[in-house]
């Protein structure tokens, strides 16, 4: 129709623009953006067609553009609540997390019964640490709408990692209640418990994953939660068959370069060679407040950092992007490719760039003495870690490789590890990781990096206990040894594990799985 009344009259605006949305809902972007810039032209100033652009940027994943759309729009229209929406939803993309949160404000400013506006807020606050103040957002939202089954969901992820683990669960299956049909929220509530024999929930969502009608992605969430729920009834066919499927399902989604991955870690063993270690030595910030933890996911980082945040000097600041992200900046000018401009770095970059870490840190903790990262995947930088910040200490978790592999994939990561959804290539990357730190551990002077194996921590938590505290140059303090004690939020895969005292059953889990694990196992050549 609108088709018919553009033959009739080609400069319509309005016909033009409604175009657009028409092949925006049929997910036809490209052709959408066009008609949207046809009518740009047209008519400049036409705001509701640029905030319809500034969406469909969004969708194709190009986040600045439609950050500039959505403030086009508001330089003319600055009351609409909606576009402050869409504009906070554009920075949350791009990780501006604080600027996201004031367009929200200002949105609900306008708007105070803005649901989704509260959501999104809390959502912001979350993924800054700020889990306390996301509680109060998700409490509005359902203030404003007892019946707004996302914010029930959202608010049960808040509360489970704030190890308030007995109220999420209530809250999680308010949203099931409310939404018995959405697939996300009983992966949610699946990572909050402990299923037993008999669970209703779990015949739910047996009976869910069986509707022929579901699509893809709701299918994968639904095989992660029924892979978790038979790993606690230790049926291990099911328990593993439910996440290859899933695995397979979210494969499909990801673009993954394995040989870009393995070209990039045998780049960065080739340029932070003995003798530049050696050359820069001593010229970056001298904090010894940093506490990088590294290693693969699922090796035991986190436990790790709650060991050390348990010690009242020590602040845990869980799993920052922070280092990732100056190199992100660093390389972003140069194409992204060129890692040899670290070799050229002198004394008073390496120095700005330790001590711009450093002051990012301080901000979380001004009165620390010691703040932990544990971004697991550092451990691709801990050459450059430790030109720019010589004193920082940096801990290596290591794990045994099958269980670390096996555990990975068990888990749909919510932030996307292309690596690991694929056992072959997960292998792979395993052994990429382990030749790079086989380097950084010749390379790295004596006392940099200690490493830290989860069976030995199992075995002897005492003694391993003592030897990170005192790794860091602390003194020792008993509460580490009740890190499953510590009120402080867990923003992991692991929130739920790190509440409960040391336990065993995580130690060569693999071998129940065995005779599933072919292709990993020939590709860790173990």
């Amino acid at each position: 129709m609108y088709q018919r009344a553009l033959a009739l009259r080609p400069e319509s605006v309005e016909a033009r623009h409604g175009l657009g949305i028409a092949l925006h809902r049929q997910a036809k972007l490209d052709e959408a953006v066009a008609e949207y810039q046809h009518v740009l032209t047209i008519k400049p100033d036409y705001s509701d067609a640029q905030n319809s652009l500034g969406l469909a940027f969004r969708e194709q994943g190009k986040f600045s553009e439609a950050v500039a759309q959505f403030r086009r729009v508001l330089a003319l229209k600055p009351s609409i609540a909606e576009v402050h929406y869409n504009l906070g939803n554009a920075l949350m993309e791009q990780g501006k997390l604080a600027e996201a949160a004031a367009c929200y404000e200002r949105a609900l400013a306008l708007r105070p019964d803005f649901l989704e506006a509260y959501c999104n807020l809390g959502n912001a606050l979350k993924e800054q640490g700020k889990l306390d103040a996301a509680v109060g957002r998700y409490r509005q939202a359902l203030a404003v709408n007892p019946r707004y089954a996302d914010a029930y969901k959202n608010l049960g992820s808040a509360l489970r990692d704030l190890g308030r683990l007995e109220e999420a669960r209530r809250v999680y299956e308010k949203a099931i209640e409310l939404a018995p049909n959405r697939p996300i929220f009983y992966l949610s509530y699946a990572t909050s418990k402990r299923f037993a024999p008999g669970d209703v929930h779990l015949a739910a969502i047996e009976k869910l994953a069986s509707e022929s009608s579901l699509a893809d992605e709701d299918r994968m969430y639904l095989h992660f939660a029924l892979g978790k729920a038979y790993g606690d009834l230790e049926d291990h066919e099911r328990s593993f068959r439910h996440p290859l499927v899933g695995n397979a399902l979210k494969r499909q989604q990801i673009a993954y370069d394995e040989a870009a991955a393995r070209n990039m870690f045998g780049r960065i063993a080739e340029i932070f060679t003995p003798e530049l270690m050696r050359d820069k030595k001593n010229l970056g910030d001298p904090s010894p407040v940093p506490v990088f933890i590294v290693g693969m996911l699922r090796s035991g980082t986190t436990l790790i950092e709650q060991i050390l945040a348990s010690h009242p000097k020590v602040f845990g600041a869980g799993e920052l992007a922070l280092f990732g992200d100056t190199v992100a900046r660093l390389l972003r000018p140069n194409g992204g490719s060129a890692l040899g401009l670290f070799s050229s770095m002198g004394g008073k970059q390496l120095r700005e760039l330790g001590a711009s870490y450093v002051a990012a840190i301080r901000g979380l903790a001004p009165n620390a003495e010691r703040i932990t990262d544990k971004m697991p995947l550092n451990f691709r930088f801990a050459g450059l870690i430790h030109l720019a910040l010589p004193h920082a200490r940096i801990i290596h978790a290591r794990r045994d490789p099958i269980d670390t592999c096996l555990s990975c994939f068990s888990k749909l990561f919510a932030a996307d590890q292309p690596y690991s959804y694929d056992l072959a290539e997960l292998g792979r990357f395993y052994r990429y990781y382990e030749a790079l730190m086989e380097h950084w551990r010749r390379v790295l002077p004596p006392g940099v990096m200690l490493e830290v194996q989860y069976e030995d921590v199992v075995a002897d938590l005492d003694c391993q206990a003592h030897r990170i505290v005192a790794h860091c140059g602390l003194q020792w303090d008993d509460a580490c040894l009740a890190f499953h004690k510590a009120e402080r939020p867990v923003r992991t895969a692991s929130t739920v594990q790190v509440r409960q005292p040391i336990y065993r059953t995580s130690v060569r889990r693999w071998h129940a799985y065995k005779h599933l694990l072919g292709p990993l196992i020939k590709a860790l050549g173990v």
